[in-house]
């Protein structure tokens, strides 16, 4: 598996964690936990270049991460990682998704 799956995989782990405690009313420990997958999940996408060959795998990262700041409620760094997505050559079904408000 390479760093950038073990990334993204560490980042999923812990975003069914946030789930978990968000459902069980622990609003603090979600939010933690979202930023903490944000982070793993920013640094998988930030690895990949702006280039064809990259996509669709680097946007969907970056869309995954956008969703992940999003629910940590960090508004600001949600709309950069959404404009670092469609810097890059998106799909049309993903650039559809990341410019939808």
């Amino acid at each position: 598996m390479s760093q950038i799956e073990e990334l993204h995989e560490q980042a999923m782990d812990i975003a069914e964690d946030a789930f978990s405690a968000r459902r069980k009313g622990n609003a603090r420990e979600a939010l933690r936990l979202f930023d903490d997958a944000l982070v793993l999940e920013a640094q998988a996408a930030n690895q990949y270049p702006a280039t064809e060959s990259s996509e669709p795998t680097r946007s969907i990262l970056y869309r995954s991460a956008a969703a992940l700041a999003f629910h940590a409620n960090n508004f600001e760094q949600a709309e950069q990682l959404v404009s670092n997505g469609l810097a890059g050559y998106p799909p049309q079904e993903i650039k559809n998704e990341l410019s939808t408000p």
